[in-house]
């Protein structure tokens, strides 16, 4: 520990303290500076570094001054392991957001940036970071370490697409997924040596449109040792990635299987939608549906564009405890699906969403996209404000509805139920009959059906 830089004179504030036993953190890579009321304290702003005895002996500090709330920066993952020691020393952790803390100029050292942070959270201006309760932090690291494997897998694939590319094996051109049972196959018998283009061929499933003679027209080409190469190592990548993902599986499940059943989940399981979908790639290898409605006591999968990838997302990025969002406006703002409107003059000067880096919003966003076609009402919501608003917008809108809705199946424990394309469209007609009939008494007018007038001539 050590003394550093210029301290702040105290001033006088007309605010009365909301946290008294309050102090904060300015996190950086190499030291900690730590800032406590000036009264616990001679020396109110000291210095500690990243090591582990070093966050022990800041948190035995903060206790001999009688802190209970800390405040810091949430910067990078520097904050992860002083959170997870504060806590354990007992201590409240609070994350705040720099841009909402960087409204005042001249503040830009260490030693200020901790006084102003500890100032602001004595009086009760600082609104902590949401953070999922503490038994889905370790899920929510798997499925993201999950994620990334996924990822991976897609680059060597893009690596064994080119490797084939140069060698003028056109295999992309006659099949819509090299990845697939037949791409895999014929990829694995190149590496084991196979040059014959018409014993490749004969390796096509029987569910592939392209016939045995243009696949061995395809499979012709220039079999180069530098690519078979980089092939080679492209395909033991992405069997390893694979293996990877295995063992990342078996951790979910494990993990998941600890959380306690919902009451409501001791009711048979609901069945599945009734649209018939081909199984993902990249699919869990147990099943994660089952897991979700067990701990959930809903079945999130019931809503249109949902399927059990997404919700896990969902889940572990958000958790399931919706307590901690009061309304389902909160939870939206949250997300960055609503509105941002700025207000100034009494006129509205922007309504863009915020720019929120969230996971979950992704995932409900690819999920709004995949309703295009759906003969859902969801589907129909999103045409109509594609129609109307754009296709960026409307993408956002329909996510919206869908966080909507996962939100009240989880906060009250409803059974979604499709109303249909057909009924949605029938709701906003009669929607737009009645607001056209309130605005047409409003200019002295009455709207009559044209079946009233014996039709038109």
């Amino acid at each position: 520990m050590q003394k550093s830089g210029k301290i702040l004179n105290p001033q006088e504030q007309s605010l009365s303290l909301i946290h008294r036993n309050a102090a904060a953190i300015d996190i950086g890579s190499r030291h900690h500076y730590v800032a406590v009321p000036a009264e616990r304290c001679a020396q109110a702003v000291q210095n500690f570094g990243c090591l582990t005895p070093d966050l022990h002996r800041m948190a035995q500090w903060l206790q001999s001054c009688e802190i209970s709330s800390v405040a810091m920066e949430a910067t990078g993952v520097y904050w992860i392991p002083v959170a997870q020691m504060l806590e354990e020393y007992g201590l409240e952790v609070l994350l705040v957001d720099a841009r909402n803390v960087r409204s005042v100029a001249g503040r830009k050292s260490d030693v200020l940036d901790c006084q102003w942070l500890q100032e602001l959270h004595s009086y009760g201006l600082l609104q902590g970071a949401f953070r999922p309760q503490l038994a889905m932090q370790p899920l929510r690291t798997y499925w993201r370490q999950r994620g990334t494997l996924v990822q991976e897998c897609a680059k060597q694939l893009n690596r064994m697409q080119k490797a084939l590319e140069q060698m003028n094996l056109q295999l992309h051109k006659v099949l819509s997924d090299i990845s697939g049972v037949t791409g895999m196959r014929i990829i694995r018998a190149i590496v084991a040596g196979e040059r014959d283009p018409q014993t490749l061929a004969k390796m096509r499933h029987s569910g592939v449109k392209s016939s045995a003679e243009t696949v061995a027209q395809a499979l012709t080409g220039n079999y180069r040792g530098d690519h078979l190469f980089t092939l080679e190592q492209a395909l033991e990548s992405y069997d390893f990635l694979h293996q990877q993902i295995r063992a990342c599986d078996a951790r979910i499940q494990d993990c998941m299987q600890q959380f306690q059943a919902h009451p409501a989940s001791e009711s048979p399981t609901p069945p599945p939608k009734p649209k018939k979908t081909s199984r993902r790639k990249n699919q869990p290898h147990f099943d994660l549906r089952q897991e979700l409605h067990r701990i959930l006591g809903v079945d999130l999968t019931r809503i249109d564009g949902i399927d059990t990838l997404t919700a896990q997302t969902v889940i572990t990025e958000q958790g399931y405890d919706m307590s901690k969002f009061p309304t389902e406006k909160h939870f939206t703002s949250h997300l960055g699906l609503c509105p941002n409107n700025r207000i100034t003059g009494g006129k509205v000067k922007r309504r863009r969403t915020r720019r929120v880096q969230s996971r979950a919003a992704t995932a409900l966003r690819v999920a709004a996209q995949s309703l295009h076609h759906s003969k859902s009402a969801l589907g129909a919501y999103l045409r109509r404000m594609k129609a109307r608003l754009g296709p960026a917008k409307a993408i956002t809108a329909t996510a919206r509805k869908l966080a909507v809705l996962i939100y009240r199946l989880l906060k009250y424990g409803q059974n979604y139920v499709d109303l249909g394309q057909e009924n949605y469209e029938l709701r906003y007609r009669l929607q737009r009959q009645k607001s056209l009939a309130k605005q047409a008494q409003s200019l002295g007018y009455k709207l009559v059906p044209l079946e009233a007038q014996g039709g038109v001539s």
